[in-house]
């Protein structure tokens, strides 16, 4: 039974160890957003004086998203030059990251969009729905993770993706 966690990597050439400087931290922010988010957003469903507080976390977590969208996008092209980097690689780690990561990471944004329907249907009309914008931030943290520290192949020829000079 493999328990490495970069069994799921696509090729053996991928399969270098994770970077522990920061991708780490990724996943620790991931899950702390998931929680405040879910606890805020149903704390909101069985109180309306929380309403506010959901309000501000809902639309704290959807502006770091799009921070951590860019900032990811600015890094894989930077990469793009030297590796053949794909957008499911980047925002979806498919056959960029370990295991661990990608069900650390997808979990965290499969949990922000199921709290983010169900408590903006518990309580529709209200300021709840600003909860469906939350799944940004994950979007946006598993791309940070996949520019800065997932694993691609390197590109054949460099040269390849630059115009020519001609």
């Amino acid at each position: 039974m493999a328990t490495r966690d970069d069994a799921a990597v696509a090729s053996p050439e991928l399969a270098a160890p994770v970077s522990r400087d920061g991708g780490d931290l990724l996943i620790r922010l991931a899950l702390v957003g998931t929680a405040l988010f879910t606890v805020s957003a149903f704390g909101a469903v069985l109180t309306a004086s929380l309403r506010g507080v959901a309000t501000v976390v809902a639309a704290v977590l959807f502006f770091a998203g799009i921070l951590a969208f860019f900032g990811a996008y600015f890094r894989a092209v930077g990469r793009s030059r030297t590796e053949v980097l794909g957008v499911g690689g980047i925002y979806f780690l498919a056959g960029s990251a370990p295991t661990r990561v990608q069900v650390l990471l997808l979990g965290s944004l499969a949990v922000q969009t199921v709290v983010a329907i169900t408590t903006a249907s518990l309580r529709p009309f209200t300021s709840l729905a600003f909860g469906l914008l939350v799944p940004m931030y994950g979007v946006g943290i598993a791309g940070l993770w996949g520019a800065f520290h997932g694993r691609y192949p390197e590109r054949l020829d460099s040269s390849a993706s630059l115009p020519d000079d001609e």
